[in-house]
């Protein structure tokens, strides 16, 4: 590493001011700096005459361009191509790179800890989501630079498993795309009878949350909308209440009830459902805002029931059924009523095998995504702070 210079930011970054004086009626093409590195993103434009700036800040590719404020986020990054005669104001101030620094790189170095760690510990101010950072300050974080050579093998072969990253999520995009399109075909067969939604499955509303039951000798871990997502679990942050011994019985979730959110504020959040696999250990009940969808032995399979539910998502049904203006509910009562066509139980099963298969492929590709996300994480750290050498790297070392 001798050949590694120990430097500031200061030293390869200039400030540079490309005043733009907004003239009302036009249309300045703006952009911001998303949060930990992750580069600059649209926004809305700003409007002479409109927007309460009267001067505003010219971007060119290659600037690094930091937030000011919020600056325990990290909001640095760099300009690329499709960002050159975008504007900014004020909050932001926007530097030339070195030329002994590709700006790639450095966009690299705003990824990692180290440097959030820089940025928070040099942010000022006394309330959180205010807080700055000075041009002094951030010119002065300290961070080693090697030799161009090195940099631009590091920016290549972190560029090669970003590559890798993007093609498997357009895999599973493209999958999942597919699956859909099945889900809806199988689950709702125009040749198959409806039924009503009560007949083909047991609903259950769950049980509201009252101060009450906030303390009590059966304090029972209990699910809400906050913890269902688009077919998954968030079990990070799981509450509790009082369930008696009736009561669990009643609001008990076993391997295969699917959850419900019943209503939101949110349009896309209405009818967002999540299937219930036994994670955590029972007894585990649900609270109001969910409804319970259980197969009905002999009538639904607990797989089928799973993708009909994913499919009135999908599809915009429950939220079709909902009712209110602010806040969406589909409600018990709209719930049952729903038409449901159900084929026999045998088809039942193939449907939600094929299905499933075909989920199978959508999460193990995603989740090997996930895995070079990590394994991106390790190597660029390791990388910049030369725990692993890139000639190592690029032997496959």
């Amino acid at each position: 590493m001798s050949d590694w210079k120990q430097i500031t930011l200061g030293d390869l970054l200039a400030r540079v001011r490309r005043k733009v004086v907004v003239q009302d009626g036009v249309s300045y093409p703006a952009v911001s700096v998303q949060m930990y590195g992750r580069g600059l993103g649209e926004k809305e434009p700003f409007v002479g005459g409109v927007s309460k700036y009267t001067t505003l800040n010219m971007v060119r590719a290659n600037d690094v361009v930091l937030r000011t404020i919020t600056a325990f986020e990290a909001p640095a990054g760099v300009a690329r191509v499709e960002h050159d005669g975008t504007h900014v104001s004020g909050a932001f101030i926007t530097y030339e790179v070195d030329q002994s620094a590709l700006p790639e790189f450095l966009g690299l170095y705003f990824q990692t800890p180290v440097f959030w760690d820089e940025m928070r510990d040099r942010a000022s101010g006394t309330v959180l989501r205010r807080k700055t950072i000075s041009d002094a300050s951030f010119r002065a974080i300290p961070f080693a630079l090697p030799p161009l050579p090195t940099q631009e093998r590091i920016v290549e072969v972190i560029a090669a498993v970003d590559d890798q990253i993007t093609a498997l999520e357009a895999e599973a995009g493209a999958v999942h795309m597919v699956l859909r399109q099945l889900r809806a075909e199988l689950v709702n067969n125009q040749d198959t009878p409806a039924i009503r939604a009560d007949e083909a499955f047991e609903i259950t509303m769950g049980r509201q949350r009252a101060p009450k039951y906030a303390t009590g000798p059966y304090m029972t871990p209990y699910l809400r909308s906050a913890n269902v997502g688009y077919g998954t679990l968030d079990l990070t942050d799981v509450l509790e209440m009082n369930f008696d011994l009736k009561e669990r019985k009643v609001f008990g979730l076993v391997p295969g009830d699917v959850l419900v959110s019943e209503g939101s504020a949110s349009q896309s959040a209405v009818g967002m459902p999540a299937v219930w696999r036994g994670e955590l250990p029972e007894p585990i009940c649900f609270q109001k805002t969910l409804m319970r969808y259980r197969a009905i032995e002999g009538v639904s399979v607990s797989g089928f029931v799973n993708h009909w539910c994913l499919w009135a998502y999908e599809s915009g049904t429950f939220l079709d059924i909902a009712g209110g203006t602010n806040i969406k509910h589909i409600t018990a009562m709209r719930a049952v009523r729903m038409p449901v066509r159900l084929p026999p139980v045998a088809d039942q099963k193939r449907i939600a095998l094929q299905l499933d298969s075909m989920s199978e492929v959508v999460a193990t590709t995603r989740a090997e995504a996930n895995r070079l996300r990590s394994v991106r994480a390790r190597l660029l750290a390791g990388l910049l702070d030369h725990t692993i050498d890139i000639e190592s790297v690029e032997q496959g070392g």
